[in-house]
């Protein structure tokens, strides 16, 4: 597999036409492809403790997920996504395993849909909840202990 460059940035660090291109990917995969309209800039990505992680080629990003802490000790990871022309490379799997370093030792929690769920179980995450619609889509929470102490 080829090798593509993690970028990692908080808010405050990330580059206008950086940030554009990100959350045009969000929209266009999770509101155009997956025909789901929904508020999909949703107030968190300029929190202060966000990291967004992507990867991406010359054309722009590839993929992309955002890790934060969620309270209670938990951190989350969320807007996992990879464009269409680039799924089958691995590209989400590397951005799992940096968001991982992130999350350390700590617990962390993820809201999958369904289909996706076998993926986050090889970085050993467990379905923690009941099945629910999200805009129509069947989703389950789950969740990874952190490092017992």
């Amino acid at each position: 597999m080829e090798q593509l460059t993690v970028h990692r940035a908080r808010f405050s660090e990330l580059a206008v036409h950086d940030l554009y291109s990100l959350l045009k990917l969000r929209q266009d995969v999770f509101v155009v492809e997956q025909k789901c309209p929904f508020p999909e800039i949703d107030g968190r990505d300029a929190e202060p403790g966000v990291v967004h992680l992507w990867i991406a080629d010359e054309q722009g990003p590839l993929s992309y997920l955002r890790v934060f802490e969620d309270g209670g000790g938990l951190v989350r990871i969320g807007r996992v996504v990879t464009a269409a022309h680039a799924r089958g490379r691995g590209l989400s799997g590397t951005l799992m395993r940096a968001a991982l370093e992130i999350v350390g030792d700590r617990p962390a929690l993820l809201d999958a849909q369904v289909d996706t769920a076998t993926f986050y179980a090889r970085f050993g995450f467990t379905i923690s909840g009941p099945e629910y619609l999200e805009d129509d889509i069947p989703h389950v929470q789950m969740t990874r202990p952190g490092a017992q102490g």
